[in-house]
This record gives C-alpha cells, structure tokens and sequence, in this order.
C-alpha cells in the first residue's frame, strides 16, 4: 500500500477569497493560476453559476512543500471552537525573552492583516510560549 505524500486543509467558511488572502499573507502562499481558458480569477468566477460564484478559493505554497490550503463557502457560521487548528511556527528554536519578542513581533504583523489576538500562553516546565489568535473569521491558530 502506497503511503500519502500530500494533503490538504480545508477551511470551512463564508468569505472564501478572503480567508484564502488572509492565509497567503499569513504563510507567505501565493494564489496559483486561474484554469486554463481564463486570464484572472474573476473572469473564471463569472463563467459560473451566481450560486457557485464565490463558493471557494485555495493558495498554494509557491515552494511545493506545504500542503494547499482550500476555502469552501459553507452556510452556517463558526458555532464552537475548531477541533483542528495550525500552529504558525515563527518562533522554533527560540526561547524566553527571544521567543516572545518574536512572537510578538509576528502577532503584530497578522492583527495588522485583521488577525486578532486571543491570549499569550506562558511558558512553563513543559512548554514554551505562543500566542493563540484567530483569523478574519474566527478560526483559532497559535504562533508558536
């Protein structure tokens, strides 16, 4: 039996373009092409139904190696916390006063992207510091 080399994560959400953009500046992803026939997203987003126009959106990391990230328009809106989240890793290796300027540092950049800041977990004998944020719809993920 073959083993699975790649993945996705999918994001259920009500703005897909804009959880998706949100990301791309996050992890440093780019959006890939437009399908073949069409020379921009929005020329493809027409060719669809009204219904279906909107309805997702994916990035990419542009190196290969991190999984694609999907976003799909689903109709009900965040009820609970998420029972998977992404731990943003900025601040490996690093530890005390070091990891939190870091950290720190990091949080800034993504509330100025709309991001918000959730609570600083403080380090103790068993882990270090992170951040728990959520993303401009609510998703919880950590700087670690």
């Amino acid at each position: 039996m073959a083993s699975i080399k790649k993945f996705q994560v999918t994001f259920d959400c009500a703005e897909p373009e804009r959880v998706a953009r949100f990301w791309c500046e996050v992890l440093g992803y780019v959006v890939p092409p437009p399908p073949k026939g069409f020379t921009t997203w929005e020329a493809f987003d027409r060719s669809l139904k009204p219904e279906d126009r909107g309805s997702w959106f994916a990035c990419a990391d542009p190196s290969g190696v991190g999984p694609r990230l999907f976003f799909q328009r689903v109709p009900e809106g965040k009820a609970a916390k998420n029972r998977l989240h992404l731990d943003v890793r900025v601040g490996t290796g690093l530890v005390g006063e070091e990891r939190l300027a870091v950290l720190e540092a990091e949080c800034a950049r993504l509330v100025a992207l709309g991001a918000v800041r959730v609570r600083l977990l403080a380090a103790d004998e068993d882990n270090e510091s992170c951040i728990v944020m959520q993303d401009v719809e609510g998703n919880e993920f950590c700087l670690d």
